[in-house]
């Protein structure tokens, strides 16, 4: 058929498969496949996702043929099924449901019980003989129509049965009998009736275009855009729409439903793992709205289903070979499979998962490898608290989501996205989740619900964020008016402290200390699979030895940038660092009136005078440098044997001092009278160095290797710190590779003028110590000109690392410290597909980087080159600086990992 729109599945064969998930969507796609592979699934038909962007392009109108092309397939299905749509005596009845090629759970629209009316019910009652079920799965869809395709409020609907159930004493929706059933469906017609402004539809026709409609609409529902923003989805054409027989597990006590996995989603374990409700529609389970029982008691009450079920299962995942999440169904003990799909897991889960598969001869190494996301390893890294901590458990949930979570309670998703704004760290506490929450699900720490079970909407969003989360905690009692909740005598308010257990299930009171995790096992045999094919080396920026040893533990392969200014600001010798800035000034301008006047060959009277008066002076400015500088020079050393002895083996570059000096001087009134008492000056005086140092752009001011232009003895300092470090180190049998990296250079002129600074201070101490180490003089690059003239400044450099956070700010004319306030409008407006201090601008920045590449190595082939801004942790950034052919990226200690994975994968994907 030309211009196909509609694939058929049923009776055992499909005009899809598993590969057209970019046609059919992955719901529509499985469903398919499992037809072909003889697995009980209610037939039905699939619109293709292009169709959705014919109809969001054409401004809501069904593209040509697509009409012709449903009622085909829809005289398909009626004939498979015996049943015709709107025929009271044999009614069919059909779910419409979402499915886009990247799984976006809970993101979309779905209607069930399509095609019901009043005729319907009566043929259905009459057929079944159950008036309960009949009127059960009537204000079932009228709830679920309303709500998806006309926007009527579910929380109408839910306001008529809660004060049914009110007056008749039930306290379960199961409790209602048939006639208070059909009297509910008649309250329920009076709310659709006065909230959307006609009489609910009985035409099933019309039912079913509308609600293709709502599925097509809801690919651009706020939610789902939100979900594609946090989860990076892009170049995909739209939903697919899958109109499937309904098969009911509500007619009765030989009826149920359920989700299970083929492996335990939380930790990895393989054993079969999910929840069922007996009488029940699969949205009692996914929505929390009854606690569903654990799988394995349904291998109590229906075993021969429980056996079924299994097989399928393992049947299922051996096929798609990896982990599966299946919906079923039993209807009159008769099984059906709803879905499959690969299920959502935690980064633990992830892992162990991938290493057991290898293992089983399920899949290869490689294909391990590219089963768990970079991006997934950074949840193995969250902390967990420590073990001697007092815990005062509040309550107990369900274990939906590991890991460790302090925060504020917040009870909307609004509050919780503002809270995170204002820099505060919450816990979003809910009666139950539901799409609608996904911004403040993400913005919280944690994630904690009074109903629902392991696989309510809350826990799968939970688990594929890598947000702790603890469901099901059926002792809280939650008022959203009052932002209160009350859980065994204790009434807790919005902006109280309490912290989650997401591996244990527990609810605690309070802040809770945390500790580092340590990672070894399945974790460790993965990552061993993961260096063996990534060609890019990983360091990390490390400013400490504790620094320096975790991010060791976690595999770097040495330092990419040790930053010394942060070391300045430790203990006392701020105070050195300070003296030497208030004599910087006489400091430097008597020396350059001193310099000329000792070049002289034969000086006059005069200018001996003046030179003697000029160095008498310039000795007290000169001793209060100097005096600086050499108090500062053993903490220095200090700081470096700390760090060399760290990497023993592995190369360490330390950048020189970067930033300007003001941001070492006091800005408030208090601690600039402190200063001056200290520096016995006047607090006048402070006030004007700090006013004098005061630049309108310091980022682009005096700072990095300009200030080593106007005191260079600050670098002589730092060469001779590391060095005497070195040689300590080397002196005790480890081996030391340092590489001394100049800042901010511009031109090769700045770095020729310092690095001679450098090296004569350096051979002065290697004439001291008698002794020598290897070392390399660098440069980082980060000004624009300097990646254009990067030929040039290779004569000098003999290593590149690219600062990209700055080279961004200049490159882009965006100020890092401002930008973040309006680049989130960029991205949502797709004017750039990332924020670029995110994930790099690889056609702008990046083309500098390139550039800066190609020009040093055509003066220095072996030009060694790394990266050591943001963007070394970044996945989508190493992907770039591997293809450009540089030798390593470096990232902050808990990004190692992730960095080493994503190597491996772009490695893998070539």
């Amino acid at each position: 058929m030309s211009n196909q729109m509609v694939y058929f599945f049923g009776n055992g064969q499909a005009e899809g498969q598993a590969k057209m998930k970019q046609t059919l969507g992955g719901k529509g796609a499985n469903l398919a496949e499992m037809t072909n592979l003889g697995v009980p699934v209610p037939p039905g038909f699939t619109i293709t996702t292009d169709t959705c962007k014919d109809y969001v392009d054409a401004g809501g109108k069904w593209p040509a043929g697509l009409k012709e092309q449903v009622d085909q397939n829809l005289a398909k299905l009626e004939q498979a099924m015996q049943a015709k749509l709107a025929d009271p005596a044999a009614p069919l009845l059909v779910s419409v449901r979402s499915g886009a090629a990247v799984s976006m759970p809970g993101m979309m629209d779905t209607v069930l019980n399509l095609g019901l009316n009043d005729k319907v019910i009566e043929g259905i009652i009459a057929k079944t003989g159950n008036a309960r079920f009949a009127y059960d799965i009537y204000r079932r869809f009228i709830d679920m129509f309303g709500d998806v395709v006309m926007g009527c409020d579910h929380e109408h609907f839910e306001h008529e049965i809660d004060s049914l159930k009110k007056r008749v004493k039930a306290k379960q929706d199961t409790d209602l009998t048939a006639l208070q059933l059909a009297e509910l469906v008649q309250r329920y017609k009076a709310v659709y009736k006065k909230h959307v402004g006609k009489m609910f539809p009985q035409d099933p026709t019309q039912q079913l275009e509308l609600a293709i409609n709502a599925v097509f609409k809801s690919w651009n529902s706020p939610r789902a855009i939100k979900y594609r923003e946090l989860n990076h989805i892009t170049g995909l054409h739209g939903t697919a729409v899958n109109v499937q027989a309904m098969v009911f597990g509500n007619m009765g006590n030989d009826c149920g439903t359920g989700v299970c996995f083929t492996r335990n989603p939380s930790t990895g374990q393989k054993e079969y793992y999910g929840e069922f409700l007996m009488n029940a529609q699969g949205e009692d389970v996914v929505a929390g709205i009854r606690t569903p029982e654990p799988m394995k008691q349904l291998g109590k009450k229906s075993p021969a289903i429980y056996k079924q079920l299994t097989g399928l299962m393992d049947k299922l995942e051996r096929h798609y070979q990896d982990m599966q999440d299946i919906e079923f169904t039993i209807q009159q003990d008769r099984l059906f499979i709803l879905q499959t799909r690969n299920g959502k897991r935690t980064a633990a889960a992830a892992v162990r998962i991938a290493v057991d598969m290898v293992k089983e001869k399920l899949i290869d190494k490689k294909q391990a490898v590219l089963r768990v996301e970079p991006s997934q390893v950074d949840q193995l890294l969250h902390p967990s608290f420590k073990p001697s901590a007092k815990r005062q458990v509040l309550c107990k949930g369900l274990p939906a989501s590991p890991g460790a979570a302090v925060g504020q309670i917040v009870f909307t998703a609004d509050d919780a996205e503002s809270w995170r704004d204002k820099g505060k760290t919450v816990i979003l506490v809910r009666i139950e989740t539901s799409p609608e929450d996904i911004g403040g699900m993400d913005a919280a720490k944690g994630i904690l619900t009074q109903r629902g079970g392991m696989t309510s909407h809350a826990a799968v969003v939970a688990r594929g964020m890598g947000r702790c989360c603890v469901a099901g905690a059926g002792d809280l009692e939650i008022n959203y008016k009052t932002r209160s909740m009350k859980v065994n005598g204790k009434t807790l308010k919005q902006g109280d402290w309490i912290s989650l257990d997401g591996s244990a299930g527990e609810v605690l009171l309070g802040q809770l200390p945390t500790v580092d995790p340590e990672l070894s096992g399945h974790f460790g045999t993965f990552m061993k699979w993961a260096d063996e094919v990534r060609k890019l080396g990983v360091r990390t920026n490390a400013d400490t030895p504790e620094d320096a040893a975790r991010a060791r533990a976690f595999g770097a392969e040495g330092i990419g940038l040790c930053r010394t200014e942060h070391m300045f600001f430790e203990g006392d010798r701020i105070w050195a660092v300070r003296q030497m800035i208030l004599a910087a000034d006489d400091y430097a301008e008597l020396r350059n009136q001193i310099a000329p006047l000792e070049t002289v060959d034969s000086p006059s009277r005069e200018q001996v005078q003046t030179l003697a008066r000029l160095k008498k002076e310039f000795r007290d400015p000169k001793a209060k440098f100097d005096g600086a500088l050499k108090k500062l020079l053993p903490y220095q050393r200090q700081d470096f044997i700390g760090i060399f002895k760290a990497m023993a083996g592995l190369p360490v570059t330390i950048r020189l001092l970067d930033p300007p000096l003001h941001e070492f001087l006091p800005q408030d009134e208090k601690s600039q009278k402190e200063m001056a008492s200290r520096m016995k000056v006047t607090p006048a005086a402070v006030k004007a160095k700090v006013d004098e140092l005061h630049e309108i752009n310091p980022m682009l001011g005096h700072r990095g290797v300009r200030l080593a232009i106007t005191y260079p003895e600050i670098y002589r300092m730092q060469a001779r710190a590391i060095m005497e470090a070195a040689i300590t180190v080397a002196r005790q049998k480890k081996k030391v590779l340092p590489e001394i990296m100049i800042p901010l250079v511009g031109t090769v002129l700045e770095l020729k003028f310092v690095k001679k600074h450098i090296v004569d201070e350096i051979e002065k101490v290697f004439r001291e110590k008698k002794s020598r180490v290897k070392y390399l003089i660098g440069t980082m690059i980060e000004v624009p000109r300097a990646a254009v003239t990067a030929d040039r400044i290779a004569e000098e450099a003999e290593f590149f690392s690219f600062g990209t956070n700055d080279l961004t700010q200049m490159g882009m004319g965006f100020s890092r410290d401002d930008a973040g306030k309006f680049l989130k409008d960029y991205v949502r407006q797709g004017l750039y597909e990332f924020d670029p201090f995110q994930s790099l601008d690889r056609r702008g920045t990046g083309k500098l980087v390139k550039i800066g590449i190609e020009l040093g190595r055509l003066t220095r082939p072996k030009l060694k080159v790394g990266i050591c801004g943001e963007h070394g942790g970044d996945p989508r950034s190493i992907e770039f600086c591997h293809g450009i052919g540089m030798n390593y990226v470096s990232c902050s200690p808990f990004r190692v990992p992730v960095a080493r994975l994503a190597a491996a994968h772009v490695a893998l994907k070539g």
